[in-house]
């Protein structure tokens, strides 16, 4: 499946970047990894993915905010974010959705 589509991950978690990159990477997609909601906004204009992969709680910036920048500007307002999160909190959930993502997926994976 060579050409799968561009996914930019959005990670504080080295663990967690190394294995949704390796599953993604696996089946042909153009992965790219951030460890900040900083990197992340960076990297967009320059390289847009078609999906944004996006932890909901890291250091610094959090996901929901990194969400409402990235949909507050033309360049990335229509690119689908899906948080992943190990939260199953129903107001982060919530708190993601409003901020304009697609969807809200638990870490509860291997």
């Amino acid at each position: 499946m060579k050409g799968a589509g561009k996914i930019l991950i959005v990670d504080d978690s080295q663990e967690s970047l190394k294995l949704i990159s390796e599953i993604l990477a696996a089946e042909g997609y153009d992965v790219r990894a951030a460890d900040s909601g900083e990197l992340a906004l960076a990297a967009v204009p320059v390289s847009p993915p078609e999906l944004i992969l996006l932890d909901k709680r890291m250091p610094g910036m959090g996901g929901a905010e990194v969400c409402r920048m990235l949909k507050s500007r033309a360049e990335s307002r229509d690119i689908p974010v899906i948080f992943l999160s190990a939260s199953f909190d129903f107001e982060d959930r919530l708190e993601s959705l409003e901020s304009g993502a697609a969807d809200f997926i638990n870490k509860a994976f291997r």
